[in-house]
């Protein structure tokens, strides 16, 4: 049972005959009229636990679009349900008029929906709905708690995808489908053509140019059908903010522009999210169903706060592939956790693998490192500085080891680790 506004208005409202008239008589009256009216209306209330509640909810939507979570309302009693609606759903979920005033007539229903705009990815759950039935005098209510249960999926904004058409058009033209062709070793042969004015004379085919009494030159194209492994750390080291956004979820927008433009140049692509044990693992699958099956897996992925196990690392490479591969590691370049996780491990795998280790840079640092007014501020630019020249030591010792480093800002990062693997693939490394 709960009292309306109403009942406290006309409780207020009733000082003044008890005034008028003073008196313990005149108070107890008067109050006794109001448990009287109270209790009656209570009465009248239809019953709410007569009303039958189905959720109706979308199963995925992408960080920052809304959507809509409809219920609907069944009233199976013999008197019309008059009362509020409220939905349970998490605060992370952004509800917006999460409150509905309703009026159900017997035996007929009504829809109310929920407008949703999540805050964060992953999965948000609903499991209750409390409906409270008021009287026809308005002055109480009965109010019940009914499970309602309901999970929204909400994937990777996959902001990046905008980037995609600029690096797609740069492969084209490494691939021969445009005007521009590559020469060079390392790569495959694709056709012969005429000798034009600034070729390289190394690309001459000297046989087919005494064939055709014309000097003639061999055009390349990138290797394809390579392999391309993604690990993704989801350690303690990937809940830092940086920018107002997790390390982590930036790993997952550079993950997921890499893993797309690789696929459409022709790679084998597998993504692994690794701890301690794996979090979430996809295989290479048919053209067209890579995008769907990364942002399902790594939509529920939250950083875990324990150490990265770096030295399971190669052992989940080789169940994975046997083969040459390029192997991009999202993680932190956190000094602690490289010198005593990664770097042991790292020969290991560069002596197999091509290995492209990614970070987050944070800007704030360079910011920190020029601001010197106070003493304050001079004892903050000095660990900057310090961290600085640590974060550089550690990409230094990676290079020694063979490993390709990309440490940029978040907004940043996507884009240089997508246009780091084209070099690649010009190169003939892959």
């Amino acid at each position: 049972m709960s009292i309306t506004a109403r009942l406290v208005v006309l409780a207020l409202a009733g000082a003044i005959p008890v005034m008028l008239y003073p008196g313990a008589v005149s108070a107890a009256v008067w109050l006794a009229l109001l448990v009287l009216a109270a209790a009656v209306d209570l009465a009248l209330a239809a019953s709410p636990r007569k009303v039958g509640v189905q959720r109706s909810v979308p199963s995925t939507v992408r960080l920052t679009e809304d959507c809509a979570s409809t219920l609907t309302i069944r009233n199976h009693g013999s008197r019309t349900l008059r009362g509020w609606v409220r939905e349970g759903w998490q605060p992370s979920a952004g509800a917006q008029d999460s409150v509905h005033r309703v009026s159900v007539p017997p035996g007929e229903g009504r829809r109310v929906s929920t407008r949703l705009l999540p805050r964060r990815r992953g999965d948000l759950a609903v499991h209750h709905v409390t409906i409270r039935s008021v009287g026809p005098l308005g002055l109480a209510a009965r109010q019940i708690t009914i499970p309602a249960p309901g999970v929204l999926r909400v994937l990777p904004p996959f902001h990046s995808k905008r980037l995609l058409p600029s690096k797609l058009r740069r492969l084209r033209e490494l691939d021969g489908r445009a005007a521009v062709q590559i020469r060079g070793a390392g790569t495959e042969f694709d056709s012969l053509r005429d000798y034009v004015r600034g070729d390289d004379v190394r690309s001459i085919d000297w046989r087919a140019s005494a064939r055709r009494r014309d000097t003639v030159v061999r055009t390349w194209r990138p290797e394809r059908d390579r392999r391309v492994l993604i690990v993704l750390d989801t350690s303690r080291t990937s809940a830092a903010r940086i920018e107002d956004e997790p390390r982590l979820d930036t790993g997952i927008e550079a993950s997921l522009l890499l893993a797309v433009l690789a696929q459409r140049g022709g790679d084998r692509v597998d993504f692994l999210a690794f701890d301690r044990r794996p979090r979430a693992r996809v295989q290479s699958v048919a053209k067209g169903n890579l995008l769907s099956s990364l942002v399902e897996a790594m939509a529920p992925l939250e950083p875990e706060l324990i150490e990265a196990d770096f030295s399971q690392i190669p052992a989940q490479v080789r169940s994975i592939t046997a083969h040459r591969s390029l192997v991009v590691l999202l993680t932190s370049l956190e000094a602690g956790a490289v010198e005593e996780g990664l770097l042991p491990v790292l020969p290991s795998l560069t002596a197999q693998h091509l290995v492209v280790v990614a970070s987050v840079r944070d800007p704030q640092l360079d910011a920190l490192r020029h601001e010197r007014t106070t003493a304050a501020e001079v004892y903050r630019a000095a660990a900057a500085e310090r961290a600085v020249l640590d974060r550089a030591a550690i990409k230094a010792r990676l290079h020694q080891l063979g490993a390709e480093v990309v440490d940029e800002p978040p907004h940043e990062l996507p884009s240089k680790l997508a246009d780091l693997y084209i070099r690649l693939k010009a190169a003939g490394r892959l």
